[in-house]
């Protein structure tokens, strides 16, 4: 119940605000009529214009108002009440956000009591630790509590609840306000000359934008991220050894080894034999069922092979690990016992092993997205080559293939990108040996699946074997440019011809 009070007052303020809403809406557009006499020729917008206009003026700036408020006011509490902790309350093996959770949690606690009866508001806000047995009284209403609460924890508790409540009066007031001004300005702003129609659409402008400068912004944000912490690795570990050693061997107790020539090396293995089995395949499906197979064939097979890319990777990664890495090693392993009767594999976890399973899952990214640019190249071009005396394969190979390229380079990049950061098939099936070696039947490990293991358990963020995951993760988001800028070139080389 305490966390349906802590709830209810923003689901209820929102609710009332799209009330709101709805009633400037409908209010706005009747008063647009009225003021046009009914006529609505007389008006500048079309009617309904007036009422998004208003919409508008009442949701925005309350709703906008709202997340902020919600963002903000937290840490304002907290910020108020840590300064309520004294340090001797803070034990050893303990920290300060760790108290301020149990601070949380009492706060919770007293709501969910007075809520359910069992203190009332000036019992809660008067208790005393010293009085009563106030994790007793939490427990008996569903709040489990990990030790006892002291005086400092329950005053700050109390400080905590009391914010928290004027906290959200103050909102609801607020919110309220500026809902009810904004459509009290966008009924004032209804006239039969108002430019309702040019309102809304700078408005819809403002929000393309927004939508977009967030796409770039997000992408900013995770380089700035990584860059500062990769910043603060490489001041803890010397550049030379991550760029230009050739082993890995982390430890957690200092002097380790943090060479990404080995990930690199095996990221890169593993990529090329997955688009080595995905591009052909994926590339030929395509071609058959936009050029070759008819409506019933089609309409039946693409849906099948799409299938492959809504299968989750963990599934990908059993099938490798309990499927293909078995019959890799009876074909390649085994000695006198296996099909070829040599002894070159040792165990079922190998670069061929993942990069075989890889390309089985890339073949829809290739095959779908390759089946559609092919299918928007104009059919004005392929009956140009039958015209001039081309077969149906010449004209596939020399006239629809240059033409569609640009979108086939874009289906294999995208491809390629997804088999650099993948890291479930990678863990089941390619192992996690960091190596650099040119057989394929040996375990190895890639970039993705270090920077998990680096960031799994029990870290200390300021020890270079945990910020090498940063590293990585830059390496590997600069490697992803690279390749997208490789693409562009491609695609601009061949469209030179053909435009």
């Amino acid at each position: 119940m305490g966390n349906f009070l802590n709830v209810a007052p923003t689901t209820l303020l929102v609710i009332v605000v799209l009330v709101l809403t709805a009633l400037a809406y409908v209010m706005a557009r009747s008063r647009a009529m009225a003021a046009a006499d009914g006529d609505a020729r007389k008006l500048h917008s079309l009617p309904s214009y007036y009422g998004y206009n208003a919409a508008m003026l009442t949701a925005i700036p309350a709703l906008f108002v709202l997340v902020v408020w919600l963002l903000v006011q937290p840490v304002l509490i907290q910020n108020a009440v840590i300064d309520m902790i004294p340090q001797d309350a803070v034990s050893e093996g303990s920290s300060v956000n760790l108290v301020m959770s149990d601070v949380r949690r009492v706060a919770n606690g007293l709501t969910t009591a007075v809520d359910a009866g069992a203190l009332s508001a000036d019992a809660a806000r008067d208790l005393s630790a010293a009085d009563t047995d106030v994790r007793g009284l939490l427990a008996d209403n569903g709040v489990a509590l990990g030790s006892d609460v002291s005086a400092d924890v329950l005053a700050a508790a109390q400080r905590y609840r009391s914010m928290q409540a004027t906290g959200q009066w103050l909102m609801i007031a607020t919110i309220a306000v500026i809902a009810l001004g904004g459509a009290f300005i966008a009924l004032r702003a209804t006239t039969v000359d108002f430019r309702a129609r040019n309102m809304v659409e700078r408005f819809v402008l403002g929000l393309l934008i927004i939508a977009a400068s967030l796409a770039i912004l997000t992408t900013v944000g995770i380089v700035f991220s990584m860059l500062f912490e990769s910043i603060n690795f490489f001041k803890l570990h010397p550049w030379q050894d991550f760029f230009l050693g050739d082993t890995w061997a982390p430890n957690f107790r200092g002097d380790s080894d943090l060479s990404i020539l080995p990930l690199l090396w095996g990221t890169l293995y593993i990529s090329i034999i997955a688009l080595l089995v995905a591009v052909p395949i994926g590339l030929f499906a395509a071609i058959y069922l936009s050029e070759y197979a008819n409506s019933k064939v089609r309409a039946g097979a693409k849906p099948l092979l799409e299938i492959l890319a809504g299968i989750p990777t963990i599934v990908y990664g059993l099938f490798a690990l309990l499927t293909v890495g078995p019959f890799l090693v009876d074909l390649f392993g085994r000695g006198d016992d296996g099909i070829l009767g040599v002894d070159w594999m040792s165990g079922a976890t190998s670069v061929l092993t993942a990069g075989l399973v890889m390309g089985i899952m890339l073949i829809p990214f290739v095959s779908s997205l390759s089946d559609d640019i092919i299918n928007a190249v104009p059919q004005s071009l392929r009956d140009g080559s039958f015209g001039l005396g081309a077969t149906h394969s010449e004209t596939i190979r020399q006239v629809v293939l240059p033409a569609a390229l640009p979108g086939i380079v874009g289906a294999i990049l995208l491809a390629a990108s997804r088999a650099i950061g993948e890291t479930m098939i990678v863990v089941l099936g390619a192992g996690a040996i960091a190596r650099i070696s040119p057989n394929p039947l040996e375990a190895m490990t890639t970039i993705t699946t270090r920077i998990v293991s680096q960031l799994t358990g029990d870290t200390d963020f300021a020890s270079p074997e945990t910020l090498v995951a940063f590293a990585l993760g830059l390496t590997l988001f600069v490697l992803t440019l690279g390749l997208n800028v490789l693409a562009l070139y491609i695609v601009r080389k061949y469209r030179e011809q053909y435009e």
